[in-house]
């Protein structure tokens, strides 16, 4: 296996940590990040004025020459599979797609194949050069394997530094459709007393709270005001349907990205998600409100009621900003066109 040689020096006022220092000071070009840099240290690829160093809390100097070897990648364990993909976007740095409810993005021990991992190597054919030291694609942001919609995987340790940054700093967009039980609304009293519940201009809900892991439940997560971590949701409603109005259709907007975060403060909220199975996405509605046909779609739909529709993101290597749409599916689509159906019946 072949491998590469990187040598600079250390810069004037250096981090106290060695990890720091280098993550700070490594070349551009050289594509590796800070996670990269601390596993390096630790497999004795790093000296410091030519000896190994490998705790990355150990001091370094100014004027300190650094020399990394960086192996080329590995072949990952993880198998190829000819699964279909809907390509949006690619190029040799990123791959953009629109996941299909029911696929999981990347492998675990309750569902080891069929993923979507699985078929970006398929797609790639080997043409991919590798993130953190073996050729995989570099997931850096996920969506729930009932959710549907867009995601961005990177194809190489420049791209997935660059957007893991992006998602770090909050500044990647992303826009959710969903259909909720309930309308949110300024004007209601009980919403405006939800802890964590507020309105911004333009009716939008927003939700601030921290999230944790639920302490009995392992597949929940769970509301939290202390510990955990900071979450904000912002919702919109734009439509509402029954005859009095019972479910409403929002845009969500993620501020942060953490697991199951729409679904999760949307029920807390008390405007569940339709068809989600983990936050109480069965509720019943007023019998008159809807058409029959629309009331067995949203007792009947499988899932949760949630697409992510639009990405954007400053491309990690040209610097270009990309934005992409993906269209309502069709089972949303279709449960939308039986809540447009008069109430009566006719």
């Amino acid at each position: 296996m072949g491998s590469r040689r990187i040598t600079f020096t250390i810069a004037a006022n250096p981090p106290p940590r060695l990890d720091k220092a280098l993550s700070r000071d490594v070349p551009d070009e050289a594509s590796l990040s800070r996670t990269r840099l601390a596993r390096l240290i630790a497999d004795g690829a790093v000296q410091v004025d030519g000896a190994v160093v490998t705790d990355a809390k150990a001091r370094v100097a100014e004027d300190a020459q650094i020399d990394i070897t960086v192996q080329e990648a590995d072949e990952t364990h993880i198998a190829p599979e000819p699964i279909p993909l809907e390509i949006v976007h690619e190029d040799a740095d990123l791959i953009v797609v629109n996941k299909p409810a029911g696929m999981v993005v990347h492998p675990a021990p309750g569902s080891p194949s069929g993923t979507l991992v699985n078929a970006l190597l398929h797609h790639f054919g080997g043409d991919l050069s590798g993130v953190g030291g073996v050729k995989r694609p570099g997931i850096v942001h996920r969506i729930d394997k009932d959710t549907s919609g867009l995601l961005v995987v990177a194809k190489s340790d420049a791209a997935h530094h660059g957007l893991a940054e992006q998602f770090a700093a909050h500044t990647v967009e992303r826009v959710y459709n969903a259909l909720c039980f309930g309308v949110p609304d300024a004007s209601d009293p009980r919403l405006r007393g939800i802890r964590g519940a507020s309105f911004e201009p333009g009716n939008v809900l927003r939700l601030t709270t921290q999230l944790a892991r639920h302490k009995t439940d392992r597949q929940r997560q769970a509301v939290l005001f202390q510990g955990g971590r900071h979450a904000v949701t912002r919702a919109r409603t734009v439509d509402r349907f029954g005859a009095p109005p019972c479910v409403a259709r929002l845009d969500c907007w993620l501020e942060t990205g953490r697991t199951h975060q729409i679904r999760v403060h949307m029920a807390h909220a008390g405007h569940g998600l339709i068809g989600d199975p983990t936050y109480g996405g069965k509720r019943k509605l007023p019998q008159k409100a809807l058409n029959p046909q629309a009331l067995a779609a949203v007792a009947a739909f499988p899932r949760q009621a949630l697409h992510a529709a639009t990405l954007g993101f400053a491309h990690p290597v040209s610097g270009e900003n990309l934005r992409f749409d993906a269209p309502m599916p069709a089972d949303m689509a279709d449960l939308i066109a039986k809540l447009r159906l008069p109430a009566d019946g006719a």
